[in-house]
């Protein structure tokens, strides 16, 4: 990982050292430091490059003298506002240039997600930051892994979800997810098979003992019947996963993506 992206990274994680016990990293920036973890093999390519960071809180997160928004101001972050919604979707921004790193804050999404009053409930204002209700968050939060990022002689333990409940959120959300962020989702989901190819057993003893046991039936059935339905055949989605690893300077044909995944899940998703 090139030095001056984990730096940017690094900021946010020293803007939230006193949470780093509660908190978990989870989307790409979870993916890019699978990659320090014991249990992840060497790969001859890159992680795929995210801009964003998504952070996960409890929506009972403690705070003490300072709240987070206060700690990012104090390390350089600010704030961009999107959308209407009260408080409103907020982008955390390090620095002056709206192009660059961000962070989101996310939490689970556990109502119907409207108030009393039919109006949408998709944020809540946690520790000073708004934070994004989403559905199928819990399991992100349930069980994270611990990966230690050592860097400036500075080192740093940071819980990231781990990988079955990262692919498991992913086959949730597939049908609300648009043509790019799909293809984007394969492709994850194709490198954190690749990553941890040595240790599958690792990701199905997750599934049974920590992920599918916290799920409803409905969607335990749900991740299998979109694993099945996403990874049965090469389809465009996948073609489109291949295109955007040869945009990273890879080559990996849709067969491999298909065959990679279709066989994965099916030992990470066994039994339960």
């Amino acid at each position: 990982m090139p030095e001056n992206e984990l730096e940017r990274f690094l900021k946010l994680v020293r803007a939230l050292e006193p949470w780093l016990a509660e908190i978990v990293i989870v989307g790409g920036w979870a993916h890019r430091l699978y990659r320090f973890h014991e249990f992840a093999q060497p790969l001859d390519y890159k992680a795929l490059i995210t801009l964003d960071a998504d952070v996960a809180v409890p929506k009972n997160l403690v705070v003490d003298r300072h709240n987070i928004a206060q700690r990012l101001h104090q390390h350089g972050f600010t704030e961009t506002f999107l959308g209407d919604h009260q408080p409103p979707v907020t982008q955390y921004r390090l620095g002056p240039d709206h192009s660059g790193f961000y962070a989101e804050f996310l939490t689970p999404l556990r109502r119907s997600g409207y108030t009393r009053e039919a109006d949408p409930d998709k944020t809540a204002r946690i520790a000073g930051v708004s934070a994004q209700r989403l559905r199928h968050l819990d399991s992100l939060l349930r069980d994270p892994w611990d990966v230690s990022i050592t860097a400036r002689e500075a080192s740093y333990s940071v819980k990231v979800a781990n990988p079955t409940a990262f692919i498991v959120q992913k086959l949730l959300i597939s049908d609300k997810r648009d043509k790019r962020q799909l293809a984007k989702d394969v492709l994850y989901i194709h490198d954190t098979i690749e990553l941890f190819g040595t240790n599958l057993e690792r990701l199905n003893d997750l599934w049974q003992k920590s992920v599918c046991p916290h799920l409803h039936r409905n969607h335990a059935a749900g991740v299998r019947t979109a694993a099945a339905t996403i990874f049965s055949a090469v389809t465009e989605k996948i073609r489109d996963a291949s295109q955007i690893a040869r945009a990273a300077g890879r080559t990996v044909p849709p067969e491999d993506i298909r065959a990679v995944c279709y066989l994965g899940l099916d030992l990470i998703l066994e039994g339960a």
